[in-house]
């Protein structure tokens, strides 16, 4: 079990302006690790609030930041797909403030990862060398030079989806980066699954739905179990030992 409940978090310069998230908080007395959840491309949705309830189920406290709290999706979704490609921006510092927030409570242990899925794993993936403890890296599309983002990253669990013609070979590439620095890392490919196959469901518009399913992504629940298996494991490792 876990407690869900909508947050507003302080202003940062930089920032959004009233940044808004959803906090879950495991059952039981803390303090617990913590890992700040970087969402989908379609916003702050049930799907993502499932994300949430999943990690903190299993003993962690799980904070999604808005990173659209300033306008929706409509007037941020394209200024934070650049942030993450640029690698600096209003969402970078939202998600920094997301990560501070979580280690200035008393029920933080004061290891903190992060965990992104589709645009979120983008971002999950720049996040690894800013400070975090760990990263979980889902279906993110990878900065221009990506050895040289990893070259100072955190350990990284990576899943990726074999059916996913936009990330096609992403998953070796990052294999092969951490490899070279000595990073502890568990990178898998999962030939049958398409893109955001971890969700339980499908999400976002309705009227592009069947566009997804064309293009094999949504959920695909043998990829989708072994890699929070995955996830969970690696995560206990780095952020509870």
């Amino acid at each position: 079990m876990s407690n869900g409940q909508d947050v507003e978090l302080p202003a940062s310069p930089g920032g959004s302006a009233r940044l808004r998230g959803y906090l879950a908080v495991p059952e039981g007395i803390g303090p617990w690790p913590a890992v700040v959840v970087a969402f989908e491309a379609f916003g702050l949705d049930d799907t993502m609030r499932e994300h949430a309830d999943r990690l903190a189920r299993t003993g962690y406290l799980a904070l999604i930041p808005d990173l659209y709290s300033d306008g929706g999706a409509r007037r941020c979704l394209v200024s934070t797909i650049r942030a993450m490609q640029s690698g600096q921006g209003r969402a970078f510092v939202d998600l920094e403030t997301a990560r501070q927030w979580l280690l200035g409570r008393d029920d933080c242990t004061g290891r903190v990862g992060c965990v992104g899925f589709c645009l979120g794993g983008g971002f999950a993936l720049l996040l690894a060398s800013r400070g975090f403890d760990a990263a979980s890296v889902n279906y993110g599309p990878p900065p221009k030079d990506l050895e040289s983002a990893l070259e100072k990253a955190c350990p990284i669990v990576a899943s990726y989806p074999g059916k996913d013609r936009m990330l096609r070979g992403v998953a070796g590439r990052i294999e092969a980066a951490l490899t070279a620095t000595g990073t502890p890392h568990d990178v898998r490919e999962y030939p049958r699954a398409g893109h955001s196959f971890l969700n339980q469901t499908w999400n976002g518009p309705v009227l592009i739905r069947p566009l997804l399913r064309l293009t094999g992504a949504g959920p695909e629940p043998a990829a989708a179990g072994d890699a929070w298996r995955r996830i969970g494991e690696f995560f206990d490792a780095q952020l509870r030992g």
